[in-house]
């Protein structure tokens, strides 16, 4: 009797078993996922939408492997050299009216999210999934005092000859390539949608803050330029694609960020290719020392490093920073950079 009672419980006890590992307890885990821009266009590429989805095969095909595995996912990502096509494309029609920088900006988040929907729908039907694949065309605040403004650096759009003919309200800055329009890139303050994000969390996989979001400011100033009435408007300004993330990780709780980018991992002294070195791993305290000391490119690792270093702060467990191609392997701990509090 007592063997007949002991079998009788070997099939609960595996499923006791089976709950209690890492992987069943994973299903409920939930992921932020953020692509850079340049992950879809690769180098010396055009940018065609067959190019566009073929840099993306590999990526979500292994995205949709953490769906399979339970993961709730969340997908960010940036948008440089896409808007810039979109400013380009204004800039060559006479007839078309031009459309601000902000109004671009959720172009281009339904554009790359048309992308990686069509994607990885597919790499998900073929193993079998219906997961629903969303994009949320995403406002996400700024200040309106921040200091940004009154500084703008962010390049954006195309080189031009001279500054005869650009609008008078831009401002620009010589290159070697000829002049080129800068904007502000604000401190995002929170995710207006990041409620809906949040409800949308294990029934579908969401496409989110696409390019950072669209910059919006709590004003009373209507856009018709005719009445008072307060709402939420568009400014003309760039959001770091990685500060928004870290915003949004927040905000839904996620539990890991990845970012995934152009290079393998985070080095210090990159751009030296003599004193350069790879890092592993390191914790929040490192990331903000080597911060400190300059290790970090303005413009290419350094918001990387703080947006992982904000998310860890605000209570996230893991932050992984990585090539494009190299999900599977750093979430093995083989390949990209691991952060941890």
């Amino acid at each position: 009797m007592a063997a007949k009672q002991r079998r009788k419980d070997m099939p609960e006890a595996r499923a006791r078993a089976s709950a209690a590992s890492p992987a069943a307890a994973g299903r409920q885990k939930t992921i932020v996922i953020a692509l850079g821009g340049n992950a879809l266009i690769r180098r010396g590429q055009a940018g065609t939408i067959s190019e566009q989805l073929a840099n993306l095969d590999k990526a979500m095909e292994q995205v949709a492997r953490l769906a399979r595995h339970g993961y709730r996912l969340v997908i960010t990502h940036g948008n440089g050299p896409q808007v810039g096509n979109i400013l380009l494309q204004q800039e060559g029609s006479k007839h078309a009216p031009k459309m601000p920088l902000y109004a671009c900006v959720a172009q281009s988040q339904g554009l790359i999210g048309y992308m990686l929907q069509e994607s990885l729908y597919n790499k998900l039907h073929s193993m079998g999934m219906n997961t629903p694949v969303v994009t949320l065309v995403t406002q996400v605040m700024v200040d309106r005092h921040d200091k940004a403004f009154a500084n703008p650096t962010k390049p954006i759009g195309p080189y031009y000859k001279s500054e005869a003919g650009l609008p008078g309200h831009w401002h620009v800055v010589e290159t070697l390539r000829g002049v080129r329009r800068v904007v502000a890139s604000p401190d995002p303050k929170n995710v207006v949608e990041a409620e809906a994000v949040k409800d949308l969390l294990g029934k579908a996989i969401v496409i989110a803050c696409g390019g950072g979001g669209v910059p919006v400011v709590r004003d009373k100033i209507h856009v018709s330029g005719k009445h008072t009435k307060p709402g939420l408007y568009g400014v003309d300004a760039v959001i770091d694609k990685d500060l928004a993330t870290a915003e949004l990780a927040k905000a839904i709780g996620a539990d890991l960020m990845i970012i995934l980018t152009d290079v393998d991992a985070v080095y210090k002294n990159y751009s030296n290719s003599r004193l350069r070195s790879r890092i592993d791993r390191m914790n929040v305290a490192k990331a903000k020392e080597l911060m400190g000391k300059g290790h970090f490119g303005a413009g290419s690792m350094k918001p990387k490093v703080e947006a992982s270093v904000r998310f860890l702060e605000s209570g996230g467990r893991k932050v992984l920073i990585a090539g494009l191609d190299s999900l599977s392997g750093a979430l093995r701990g083989k390949a990209g950079t691991v952060i941890e509090p």
